[in-house]
């Protein structure tokens, strides 16, 4: 008899991989859908139903107007570090700094 349209006998591990690499590839390509800007809808076998609509020009300026207050902070909270380390610095005394040493031995 052929061989022909027989499938192999597999281990578990291979199973198992060829499960993951698929369940990868699916997923990935539904991450990719999810984080477009387009509207996009996932339907599990009725299961888990999902919608993801892009956001408004509304929400948008808001996003923006978040993200520049966020800046503003960060930045004032680095000028406030920027000066408490100069304050630091004037505070703490130098110390002087060490004299040359000399070597007189010319035994080299």
């Amino acid at each position: 008899m052929s061989e022909e349209g027989k499938l192999q006998n597999y281990s578990v591990d291979q199973v198992a991989g060829a499960f993951v690499l698929v369940l990868s590839a699916v997923s990935s390509l539904l991450l990719v859908l999810w984080q477009s800007k387009c509207l996009c809808k996932v339907n599990l076998c009725y299961i888990f139903q999902c919608e993801r609509r892009p956001p408004t020009e509304e929400e948008m300026k808001s996003l923006k107007d978040q993200v520049k207050d966020r800046k503003a902070k960060k930045e004032e909270e680095d000028k406030k570090k920027k000066d408490l380390e100069k304050q630091d610095e004037q505070l703490i005394p130098q110390s002087p700094k060490p004299k040359e040493v000399i070597d007189l031995d010319d035994s080299a």
